[in-house]
């Protein structure tokens, strides 16, 4: 059988997406006007890579292959500045989380391309509520064999991933009582969700071969999971986080996720087995991060201990600390420890809506992160 290509990463590169949305600073709902910050911003920086996303109302940055989390993050604050520049001179302002609190759905167009447009029509009801935003790390890995044992012990660390981004309360107007409601919208999608029990590159490779063979992915180009192999840039992509509204909750997050990989990758060096959970307890760590985030209790192993998340976060801090010194992101890492025990962002929304009894202040509140980064 033919093996799907991966382009071999000789370091352990980082390359990062962040998805922005523009909202009117009046009504403060999504405003659809993403083509002309795109045109404009490449007008006046082109050396910034800034796409359309899957609805009008978001532009996603996009750095280039970094070596660290300093230059990567660095790359997203100057295209920030550049979009927030963009967005004033039209009257509107730059927003980002989870997923919009009242935005309707059925107002916001989807941007025009082909793909987009197919997606649409194939999942109908689902696909079009998809008012979400997220955060995207590709890290480079050297072969191909170390793609799925790695996804598999990464998946152990999925809902600190989730608890740590979560900031997406807020849904059709109502809090929804979850820490990250995109993560429940998301999976909605058919090729959304978690990866599947493969254990090898043959596996994958015959699975998307079945997948383009039946037409599944053939609206999509691939499949959105939410650790996935990215075989074209030789990385794989991490795609759990809710988007953040600060680069400096954006840097902890990155550290932390490029320190995961490659701890993961040394102990396949050391011939150290990796961890693992069963697939059953995967879904319900998913869940309880989604529906609790910070306060989260975790299964923690195989014999289905539990632990709090903010407690197992502070041991990962600890045990990633040498990993962040060797990739240069050990402030960075540090700050993981300020977001365990900071308001999280689902929670200072929250409250907002609870003083307000509406999601304006919520709004306002992410903007003026964003405009004070």
């Amino acid at each position: 059988m033919d093996l799907l290509p991966f382009n071999r990463s000789d370091k352990p590169t980082l390359g990062l997406e962040w998805e922005l949305a523009l909202v009117d600073p009046v009504t403060r709902d999504l405003v659809p006007r993403a083509p002309e910050i795109v045109q404009r911003v490449a007008e006046t920086h082109p050396d910034i890579h800034i796409e359309r996303e899957f609805l009008a109302n978001t532009v996603e940055l996009v750095t280039s292959v970094c070596e660290t989390v300093p230059e990567a993050v660095e790359e997203l604050r100057r295209g920030l500045h550049a979009v927030r520049s963009a967005a004033a001179e039209l009257g509107l302002r730059v927003w980002t989380a989870g997923s919009h609190p009242f935005s309707d759905w059925q107002t916001q167009p989807v941007s025009e391309k082909g793909t987009y447009t197919e997606i649409i029509e194939r999942t109908q009801f689902w696909g079009r509520q998809m008012l979400i935003w997220g955060i995207h790390a590709h890290v480079g890995i050297r072969h191909e064999d170390r793609v799925w044992p790695l996804i598999h012990a990464l998946m152990t660390c999925h809902p600190h991933m989730l608890a740590l981004s979560s900031s997406s309360p807020g849904w059709n107007g109502l809090d929804t009582g979850y820490a990250s409601n995109r993560t429940m919208l998301y999976q909605q999608l058919p090729t959304a969700g978690l990866p599947p029990q493969i254990h090898s590159w043959e596996e994958w490779s015959s699975y998307m071969k079945d997948q383009s063979r039946s037409g599944v992915i053939n609206h999509t180009g691939s499949m959105h999971l939410d650790i996935r192999p990215a075989g074209k840039w030789g990385t794989v992509e991490l795609r759990v986080c809710d988007s953040v509204s600060s680069t400096i909750e954006l840097a902890a997050l990155s550290a932390f996720m490029h320190c995961l990989v490659v701890y993961f990758d040394e102990k396949i060096d050391r011939g150290e087995p990796l961890p693992s959970l069963q697939p059953w307890h995967v879904e319900e760590n998913k869940w309880r991060a989604a529906r609790y985030g910070m306060d989260a209790i975790i299964i923690k192993n195989r014999d289905t201990d539990e632990i709090l998340v903010r407690e197992d976060l502070e041991w990962w801090v600890r045990e990633l600390g040498e990993t962040a010194q060797k990739l240069g992101c050990y402030p960075q890492l540090c700050d993981v420890s300020q977001m365990i025990y900071r308001t999280p962002n689902y929670a200072r929304q929250r409250e907002l809506y609870r003083v307000a009894n509406n999601w304006n202040p919520a709004v306002d509140a992410i903007c003026d992160e964003i405009e004070r980064d």
